[in-house]
């Protein structure tokens, strides 16, 4: 079990509580899929993504990363427990899609640029090393049901 001080969980939910999920979200997919091309493989369904100027617009890449990013609410909101909370999503990334688990971790740092970019001087040192704690967690609990 991870330990979450007072200033971690009031920073986690800060950052939830202010950002635009459909701008962060958005940016932080278009960014993954761009700088390591190799994702998009994932996301063959989606249309156009033949250069990053026709993913930064493609709707159903904005759709999916805002879905991303909504679905960190599960883990902010179950702190204590976000193994459990991600049980059913690390089986259908395994199981079903089939997704590189490291792939989680490559979104995630993308995510982290986007926030940094987002939030400006808010997003010191002491914040960022907060995101990738919590990051770093939510993408054990993805790649929990890998073998």
């Amino acid at each position: 079990m991870v330990e979450w001080t007072d200033f971690e969980r009031q920073t986690i939910a800060d950052i939830f509580g202010k950002i635009n999920y459909e701008t962060v979200g958005s940016s932080a997919l278009a960014r993954c899929l761009i700088v390591y091309p190799w994702t998009q493989r994932y996301f063959g369904n989606f249309g156009n993504l033949y250069n990053a100027g026709a993913i930064k617009i493609n709707p159903m890449i904005a759709k999916h990363g805002t879905t991303i990013v909504h679905g960190l609410d599960r883990a902010w909101k179950n702190l204590d427990n976000i193994k459990e909370a991600y049980t059913d999503l690390s089986i259908l990334h395994s199981e079903k899609i089939h997704v590189d688990p490291d792939n989680f971790r490559l979104f995630c740092d993308c995510l982290t640029i986007t926030l940094a970019a987002q939030m400006g001087a808010d997003f010191n040192a002491d914040v960022q090393a907060v995101v990738q704690k919590f990051l770093m967690v939510v993408v054990s609990a993805l790649g929990r049901q890998y073998h």
